[in-house]
């Protein structure tokens, strides 16, 4: 592979972002292919997936090249170095590589690849914390999370089946495969820019992955129903219940951040999802005015998102281990106040997409042995490990509000 130097810089430039100025890897990312209309798509490909990479392998390649935080533009560019030496790429002869000693950096990885957290590329708290919580699962579950995620679309079947679908892509030059045991999934079979696809911009399908496609079939939802979705977001799992829903019946998309459910009404329209009502969560007003009113509720909660490391790999440099203490505090009062919008015999989702059980079954069983839990019976829970599955990890938890 020839190196060239107008890719390289905008790689560096978006490392330093990311690195220094806390800039999230897909905005980065986002921003940087836009930077000259003349790349093609194998350039723009070229950029995404080095700084991913490198963001991704940040601890091993920094202990490599002997670079320490903050990261200087020189530290980057031998960090850099590091990257193409173990990829048997041929350095150019440009003022910004220094001398790289080839036989040392292999040695080196060689070396660090007997120790998980450099091997793995983690930070010590967070491989201490997966240990803990995981056991034996954590070696092969950290090992799946750094892998690069395939990319799955959800078929929308309120306008398209599933195989009519794969053909229609097939016509504009992106092949995908069926996954068994999800319905209504295509995985493509190599990566390609799906949004500048004419199905996509006629809402024939969302970009979903595998394991968070289960949760809105887990709610066991039935045409005509009111579902609350509690923490919709930009709404995925809300247009998937839609779709479930035949758009009969009601649901109410509610988020504590209005731009989400902005850009919720505009992949609503899109996808011809016409049984939505977006909500913005102003105070606990807007909670009590829904008690016992719904037949179903989803509780996507915040979470430490570590059942999405694989494409979210900058999540491990920014999550620090306050944020999953609090975390958990918020989770446990979300599923406290939002449950009480179940009505009795009504059903409940818990949900997240982290592969910790404190976040998880731990939550549950907490609830249920609270005053309000009393009133719930557990149906059953899905637990998704990253190394089990080829997905995201995630969890989800059914239960019943009892009628008496």
């Amino acid at each position: 592979m020839r190196l060239h130097r107008n890719l390289v810089f905008a790689v560096i430039d978006g490392l330093y972002e990311i690195f220094n100025e806390e800039g999230y890897a897909d905005k980065v990312v986002q921003k940087l292919l836009k930077r000259d209309k003349r790349w093609g798509s194998r350039d723009r490909s070229f950029i995404a997936e080095t700084v991913y990479e490198i963001v991704r392998w940040k601890r091993l390649y920094a202990e490599i090249a002997e670079v320490k935080e903050p990261y200087s533009r020189e530290n980057l560019w031998r960090i850099f170095a590091v990257w193409a030496t173990l990829r048997g790429i041929s350095l150019p002869d440009w003022k910004q590589i220094v001398p790289t000693p080839t036989r040392r950096i292999k040695g080196r990885f060689d070396e660090l690849n007997k120790i998980r957290k450099f091997r793995e590329s983690i930070p010590d708290w967070l491989d201490e914390l997966g240990e803990q919580e995981l056991k034996k699962n954590w070696d092969k579950e950290i090992n799946a999370l750094n892998q690069q995620a395939p990319v799955i679309l959800r078929t929308n079947t309120l306008k398209i089946s599933r195989n009519k679908l794969r053909s229609v892509l097939e016509d504009e030059h992106i092949d995908t495969e069926f996954i068994k045991g999800y319905p209504n999934a295509l995985q493509l079979t190599e990566r390609a820019n799906v949004f500048s696809t004419q199905a996509f911009k006629d809402g024939l399908f969302e970009v979903q992955d595998a394991s968070s496609q289960l949760v809105a079939d887990f709610l066991d939802v039935q045409p005509g129903q009111r579902v609350i979705d509690t923490c919709a977001g930009a709404g995925g799992k809300t247009l998937h219940l839609s779709a479930i829903l035949q758009n009969k019946g009601q649901i109410i998309a509610m988020d504590i951040y209005a731009n989400k459910l902005k850009e919720l009404k505009r992949r609503a329209r899109r996808a011809g999802a016409h049984n939505i009502e977006p909500r913005v969560i102003e105070s606990t007003k807007d909670i009590k005015k829904l008690y016992a009113k719904a037949d179903r509720v989803l509780i996507d909660a915040p979470c430490s998102g570590l059942g999405v490391l694989s494409r979210n790999p900058d999540a491990k440099w920014k999550l620090q281990p306050e944020f999953i203490h609090n975390i958990k505090q918020t989770q446990a009062e979300i599923l406290e106040r939002y449950s009480k919008m179940v009505k009795p015999g009504g059903k409940l989702v818990y949900a997240t997409c982290s592969i910790l059980p404190s976040e998880n079954q731990d939550q549950v069983n907490t609830f249920l042995s609270k005053e309000i839990g009393q009133d719930f019976t557990f149906i059953k829970d899905k637990k998704i490990l990253s190394h089990q599955s080829g997905y995201d990890g995630f969890y989800m938890a059914l239960l019943e509000r009892k009628t008496n």
